[in-house]
């Protein structure tokens, strides 16, 4: 060895290719669900005979749930191993994909959807440390864009499969398509993930998570439900207010905490913050896109679910090709060159899909999803490296739990601020139904929806903004 030789490579863990697979498998239910289920909404709101205002709540307890205890699962992760954590997520999951699709009632499928949401929590709380603890920092990035394939294919099968199902299909399906997942991961983590080691005299801050569960509770309900209630309403406002008061109750007793759920001192590092605020805005960004689209391609263009399926799957494929060639370059070169251009190629997509108008054609809105898809691509595996390759191995349970819930929370501020934008500009899209409406509905609409795209993009520059930002006390780039 020479003598400006460096350290040898770490190994990481003997079977950690076969551990990456196996936390993949069972992730790519928890995208797939979150967006299978609003492709078949109508069919389960004419099947139960209720209003959609009723059946909304299908998709967004689900998200609320994941939201409300993944800080808790993440902590949990670093007290009694990540192992545990992940395969009680994994089973729960499965089970209640059962119950879910047996449903006798509006009000018994919400019910199973919000326990559904609670397990997917516990597996997207610890994805990430499981990665993280069995890979070597020097390749860390490339196992990073291997994980991102999992969620891309969830977002991309589920308007896809969503759309197949409700056409040939009974709207149960989606949910039981879960159960092979689900078994075929439990048998292959129960056997490959390491069980890692129990942490003596670690005490859970029970304090803290239930202050954490009702301000994110509070917060993110509010940002879900306020549209339909009223943002100024005495529910809404009462909501908001109790939010950012446990808020207040939380961060104090963090601070007091010799065994804190949360770590604060994690944000003093520069990385870890911007890196976590970017995850944040970059999803808000991501599921303006999610949301407005189908709309656009239904209302406007008059495509059939299948079709807006099909066209809605682009952006999720290009982030499938992108994401392992970006994890394996930010080993290379660092994280945050990647991240800022993922971030700038999705503004310049967001962009370009409010120039999109009532003669555009299906190749018109695919290529401006494969820019975005490109975008993300480029952007998610450096960021998620540089967000866990950020603290210490201790923490690692706990970072995850914070990457993921800024995920969880960007897509449910994404879809509230994309909706505020569109119906507070074109209010009688609250209303719209196929081919109900005419030319002037249609054109204030489009004035609607070009502005909540415009929202979008300058959501994903600040996240290109935030990215560059991520630099540690040092001066070194992640």
């Amino acid at each position: 060895m020479t003598e400006n030789a460096g350290p040898p490579p770490i190994a990481g863990h003997p079977a950690k290719w076969q551990i990456l697979i196996a936390v993949m498998l069972g992730s790519i239910m928890g995208p797939l669900d979150g967006s299978i289920v609003n492709t078949v909404l109508p069919d389960i709101t004419r099947y139960f005979d209720t209003d959609i205002s009723i059946a909304q709540w299908v998709p967004s307890i689900y998200l609320l749930t994941i939201s409300c205890l993944i800080l808790l699962y993440g902590r949990l992760g670093d007290m009694i191993g990540y192992k545990k954590v992940f395969l009680w997520g994994l089973g729960t999951f499965t089970l209640t994909s059962v119950l879910c699709g047996v449903s006798q009632s509006i009000w018994m499928l919400i019910a199973f959807r919000a326990f559904q949401g609670l397990a997917a929590g516990m597996m997207m709380a610890v994805g990430f440390a499981i990665i993280t603890a069995a890979f070597p920092p020097q390749e860390r990035g490339k196992a990073m864009g291997m994980f991102a394939i999992s969620i891309a294919i969830g977002l991309g099968l589920g308007p896809t499969l969503g759309g197949v199902i409700a056409e040939h299909l009974s709207w149960r399906y989606i949910f039981f398509i879960n159960i092979p997942i689900g078994i075929a991961a439990l048998i292959m983590g129960g056997r490959i993930i390491p069980v890692g080691e129990k942490k003596p005299d670690q005490r859970l801050d029970w304090p803290g998570a239930l202050t954490a569960l009702i301000f994110l509770g509070c917060l993110t309900l509010y940002a879900n439900r306020g549209e339909d209630w009223g943002w100024l309403s005495a529910t809404s406002v009462t909501l908001l207010v109790i939010g950012l008061v446990f808020a207040v109750i939380f961060f104090m007793i963090e601070k007091k905490s010799t065994q804190p759920m949360l770590n604060l001192s994690l944000f003093n590092n520069m990385v870890f913050s911007f890196a976590n605020l970017s995850a944040l805005l970059s999803f808000m960004a991501l599921y303006a896109v999610i949301f407005l689209t189908p709309f656009f391609l239904v209302f406007v263009l008059q495509y059939s679910i299948l079709k807006v399926g099909l066209v809605m799957v682009a952006s999720p494929v290009a982030t499938l090709v992108v994401a392992p060639a970006s994890g394996i370059m930010s080993d290379r070169i660092g994280t945050r060159p990647l991240t800022f251009m993922g971030m700038v190629i999705t503004t310049v997509g967001l962009f370009a899909l409010s120039s999109l108008d009532q003669s555009s054609g299906v190749g018109d809105v695919v290529w401006r999803l494969v820019i975005i898809g490109v975008g993300m691509g480029m952007f998610q595996s450096p960021n998620n490296s540089a967000v866990m390759g950020s603290v210490p191995l201790p923490y690692l349970g706990i970072s995850s739990g914070i990457l993921a819930a800024m995920r969880n929370v960007g897509m449910v501020l994404g879809l509230a601020v994309a909706g505020a934008v569109l119906y507070n500009i074109a209010p009688v899209t609250t209303t719209m139904r196929p081919g109900a409406f005419g030319e002037a509905e249609i054109n204030e609409f489009m004035d609607g929806l070009q502005s909540a795209y415009v929202t979008g993009a300058i959501l994903a520059g600040m996240s290109a903004i935030t990215s560059l930002l991520a630099i540690d006390r040092k001066g070194n780039a992640s």
